[in-house]
């Protein structure tokens, strides 16, 4: 448990003797202090013990806050530290904490209550991945009492987390990156262009740089400069013409464009008002937050990242369905840009600061997306092992055991197809000393041989044959005069 007071000893002044002194917070959280008026480390442990004990039987209440009350002078004192809306994931998941476990004393939580909101959220029908974020919100909340000391350590610092499935990172293929385009153009054009965005131009900006959402629509004309053919990420301040608007990792970036990507944008610019600051914020709509939102103050910071452009969700769902496209999100295309560049083979570090990520983990998981061959690895491994129509002739009982003894067997490759009959192997064109990958097993009097050398005997892969079959003489090129016994060159 937290130590609520502590022994402090005060030096005089000519640093020849000391006096023990109480420190301890009082309710307004202020920290105060206490003389004991003695040197005597004996009484004076006794001293702090009693106090203490007062303070925890509520004679004295220092930073005596209900959970609910914890929670807004949490929020108070971090401040613009964190965004609107983290400030409301925050407020909303500890809400839900004190719904399930009560509006207790805040330094009363307990690993306890931890486990029994997280069993109640699953009792709930919450998902793993949302019981797992409300525990991660509720635990950064407790974390910053601690770096307050407010607590000695985090109740929730044990706490496990939900088991849940890795979410795979959507990127679009060229193909639908260009049934996208096309169905951006085409819903563009039954559009006004001074009330609804231009989606042609977002998209290909989005998918040419990787920006953010909140980065495109906060995209003014100054930050794109066009003799350099670069556009600028940096943050805006509120004034007459722009309203406050931060990055996301605080980190201003720059980034290039192409020579038609940015004559496109002079194209655009051509047709905007004069004196229009935005790239992509339609002047009818700018002109509204303008004069009815901002003037009358209902235009707030998290505003300037939710509600620039109306409608915009509904929209890009509109646009993927008339492109035949999944259901995706906008920040797809910036994750198909960041895995395009790594299959241009730019280097991780180059690429996080190009994306603006703030940790490389998040960069590194774009690197094993785009790297990821395992699937391409284990087919290339099952063709080279497995013969092309393996499993159609097995289902279609060519090799049955029950077919007689004249029954025709065939060797399959991958370019060719040689015949063994009653007479042998009956070759359609010529071949060279080949290697034959199979499995060793009897199944019904079946041999399969293990990398079994045949020379010349026109395929590349071979299957089960009868053992019956395979007793037959084989023989060594089309001319049929050099037999040869497979059966015996395998005991060998």
């Amino acid at each position: 448990m937290k130590e609520l007071a502590k022994l402090w000893e005060r030096p005089s002044y000519d640093g020849k003797r000391f006096t023990y002194y109480l420190l301890y917070t009082d309710e307004q959280g202020r920290r105060r202090q206490k003389s004991l008026g003695h040197a005597d480390r004996r009484k004076a442990e006794r001293q702090r013990a009693q106090f203490e004990r007062r303070l925890v039987m509520g004679v004295v209440e220092p930073d005596s806050m209900n959970l609910r009350n914890f929670v807004e002078d949490s929020l108070r004192r971090t401040g613009d530290q964190i965004r609107e809306s983290t400030r409301r994931e925050y407020r909303s998941a500890m809400e839900d904490f004190i719904r399930v476990i009560g509006n207790i004393d805040y330094r009363k939580v307990c690993l306890k209550d931890a486990e029994f909101y997280r069993q109640r959220c699953l009792d709930k029908g919450n998902s793993p991945a949302t019981v797992a974020k409300k525990l991660t919100e509720i635990k950064c909340v407790f974390n910053t009492a601690v770096a307050r000391k407010q607590l000695g350590e985090n109740p929730l610092k044990c706490i496990k987390r939900p088991k849940c499935p890795k979410s795979e990172i959507n990127i679009y293929r060229d193909s639908e990156c260009e049934r996208i385009l096309k169905a951006a153009q085409d819903f563009t054009k039954k559009s006004n262009e001074q009330r609804r965005l231009r989606w042609d131009l977002f998209i290909v900006v989005a998918l040419s740089t990787a920006l953010r959402r909140g980065e495109l629509l906060n995209c003014t004309w100054g930050d794109i400069d066009f003799e350099e053919q670069t556009i600028e990420v940096s943050p805006k301040a509120s004034t007459a013409q722009t309203w406050e608007w931060l990055i996301k990792d605080t980190d201003c970036r720059t980034l290039p464009l192409t020579d038609g990507l940015t004559q496109l944008l002079v194209d655009h610019q051509s047709r905007q008002p004069e004196g229009h600051p935005y790239v992509f914020v339609p002047p009818v709509r700018y002109d509204y937050i303008q004069h009815e939102l901002r003037a009358k103050g209902k235009w707030t910071y998290s505003d300037s990242r939710l509600k620039v452009v109306n409608n915009f969700c509904p929209d890009f769902r509109k646009i993927l369905r008339r492109a035949s496209v999944k259901e995706g999100q906008f920040d797809d295309l910036r994750r198909t840009a960041i895995c395009n560049w790594f299959k241009e083979g730019m280097r991780e570090y180059d690429v996080m600061k190009l994306a603006g990520h703030a940790d490389f983990k998040t960069t590194h998981k774009y690197y094993l997306r785009v790297h990821d061959d395992l699937v391409d690895r284990a087919r290339q491994a099952t063709a080279r092992g497995l013969c092309k129509n393996l499993l159609q002739k097995c289902c279609s009982g060519d090799f049955s055991p029950l077919a007689g003894k004249g029954c025709g067997a065939y060797l399959l490759g991958s370019q060719h197809v040689t015949k063994i009959g009653r007479c042998g192997v009956e070759p359609r064109t010529h071949g060279d000393l080949i290697r034959v990958p199979c499995l060793q097993r009897i199944v019904n009097k079946w041999f399969i041989l293990v990398n079994y050398h045949i020379p010349e005997i026109f395929a590349r892969n071979a299957i089960a044959t009868p053992k019956t079959m395979l007793q037959k003489p084989l023989f060594r090129g089309s001319d049929k005069r050099e037999a040869i016994n497979p059966i015996d060159h395998f005991n060998t």
